[in-house]
């Protein structure tokens, strides 16, 4: 079984991702040092590059609206406007059985967006410029075929970032509950798994510990092909993009 824990070890090349965004980050700075053309757009003056997995869990867990990152996240990346750090994009394990929407993948072959904040202060399409960033920099260093993420329509979210870059949409996901363990805090059960090795009610009752399920509504779907070629695996249907009248801002 794949160690959620380890992403590095599990998927080779996302040391290289890290590597050689930073790298792309000094060339970008010697080149405005020696002269260089300057941007010629506001998207141009943002970088982004890898952070601390700590780092983006703290203004994740104070700027995203879900308040948390999930277990499993094994890779994140900061968006910076003149120093300052006004985003966070994190990837790792999603859903156990989620490898199986592509034909003959396996766990290996595909991440999870677990979390996207960007401030207001950023320039307008910083999400799909952000997004690109890190995508093509996975599919030259990585083998990581695909890629899974999801929109909250109770939040209003219908996915706009992802329709907007050519994600695949394959309809709602099955709705999981969340657990609340007696502190109030609802975790994903890969959070739950992440920290205490199982999230199993029959394990906590074991412990003494009451879980109390947190219902939750299903979610769009969307999947990005790293690869290509494997779009035809698809073992789900692609679906026409969910629309919506009113805009509710960045989803």
């Amino acid at each position: 079984m794949t160690d959620p824990t380890n992403l590095a070890a599990a998927l080779p090349g996302v040391g290289q991702v890290q590597a050689a965004m930073v790298q792309g980050t000094a060339r970008g700075a010697n080149q405005l040092r020696d002269g260089g053309s300057q941007p010629t757009s506001p998207l141009q003056t943002l970088l982004v590059r890898p952070i601390p997995i700590g780092v983006a869990k703290g203004i994740l867990e104070q700027r995203h609206y879900l308040h948390s990152l999930p277990g499993g996240t094994g890779l994140a990346f900061g968006t910076f406007l003149n120093s300052r750090l006004l985003g966070a994009l994190t990837l790792g394990f999603g859903p156990k059985n989620a490898h199986r929407l592509v034909q003959g993948a396996s766990p290996a072959d595909c991440l999870t967006l677990t979390r996207l904040w960007l401030s207001d202060e950023l320039p307008k399409n910083s999400e799909s410029r952000v997004l690109g960033i890190v995508l093509r920099a996975l599919k030259r260093e990585t083998r990581v075929k695909f890629l899974l993420s999801y929109a909250d329509p109770s939040q209003g979210h219908l996915g706009g970032i992802y329709q907007a870059t050519g994600w695949v949409y394959t309809g709602l996901s099955q709705a999981t509950p969340l657990y609340d363990i007696g502190d109030g805090q609802a975790r994903h059960s890969r959070s739950l798994s992440h920290s205490y090795g199982s999230h199993s009610l029959e394990h906590f009752a074991r412990h003494g510990v009451t879980v109390r399920l947190v219902e939750q509504t299903a979610k769009h779907r969307y999947l990005h092909f790293l690869d290509a070629a494997w779009q035809d695996r698809l073992t789900v249907a692609a679906l026409p993009y969910p629309k919506s009248e009113v805009k509710h801002g960045r989803d």
